[in-house]
């Protein structure tokens, strides 16, 4: 049994964050482990409050499992502050993982913002020369970047100098341009893109922690990082396609879509 391990922030309602992790690492067949980060009390529609958990817990957290179990992969959600990027910065370059996804998280579905304003610094100086992709969508490459990205042309130059702050590869995800949603992936060496369907739904909670999830799954099964989101560029897509309506808001997708459906043709 393969191993990820999630570090990444608590969600209430289940669509992002922790809980969307450990749902899309079962789904894509590994072992799923995790380190809570911080607290948000949120639903579909809103983020009404955050707390961030004391840097020893998370250190200690991180360490429980290291000293324990194999991990294959690390994904990174939600950091929130810069005295938490740093403390999973140093953990991680202590225990040295093969693989580190990382997905920059700034900003909730429904406009939170989860990453604090000082800790973007850190995050680019600490954080983004461990991964070996990092999963950043249009507003958090702007940010990252510090470029506006409205073209097909800025995505290949955001992927560019983002790659420069250090990561072994950039996939910048194309879902908030106009058009299909496409992802392109840079590696230092060629461009590869990911194409995609637009589906017309709101209920996309949790989209970039479920894509970043499956990433990391796919490379602690031992596939190479094209074959890894391609697959879950797949998976993403299926679970969007049959999202779920719950709640007022934006709904979560679905990530064991093909788990039920599989479970109701048993039954029948």
């Amino acid at each position: 049994m393969k191993t990820a391990l999630t570090i990444a922030g608590s969600d209430s309602g289940g669509g992002a964050g922790i809980q969307a992790d450990l749902k899309t690492f079962s789904a894509n067949g590994v072992f799923g482990m995790s380190v809570i980060t911080a607290i948000t009390a949120q639903n579909t529609v809103e983020v009404r409050s955050v707390q961030d958990i004391e840097i020893n817990i998370i250190k200690d957290q991180i360490e429980a499992v290291f000293d324990d179990i194999q991990v294959d992969a690390v994904k990174i959600g939600m950091l929130s502050s810069s005295e938490t990027v740093k403390i999973v910065a140093d953990r991680l370059n202590h225990y040295s993982p093969k693989v580190i996804v990382l997905d920059p998280v700034m900003v909730s579905k429904g406009g939170h913002h989860l990453l604090k304003e000082q800790a973007i610094e850190a995050l680019k100086a600490k954080m983004l020369p461990l991964a070996t992709v990092i999963t950043p969508n249009i507003p958090e490459a702007e940010v990252l970047s510090g470029m506006t990205i409205r073209t097909v042309e800025d995505m290949e130059q955001a992927c560019k100098k983002l790659y420069e702050l250090g990561p072994k590869a950039v996939l910048l995800k194309g879902g908030h341009l106009e058009g299909e949603p496409n992802d392109l992936l840079w590696d230092g060496q060629s461009f590869n893109w990911f194409n995609g369907r637009r589906v017309e739904t709101k209920n996309t909670h949790g989209t970039g922690c479920t894509l970043s999830s499956a990433i990391a799954a796919g490379l602690a099964k031992g596939e190479e990082l094209v074959e890894a989101i391609q697959s879950a560029k797949n998976y993403i897509s299926i679970a969007i396609e049959h999202s779920l309506a719950l709640g007022h808001g934006h709904g979560p997708t679905n990530h064991f879509y093909e788990l039920y459906n599989k479970a109701k043709v048993e039954e029948r």
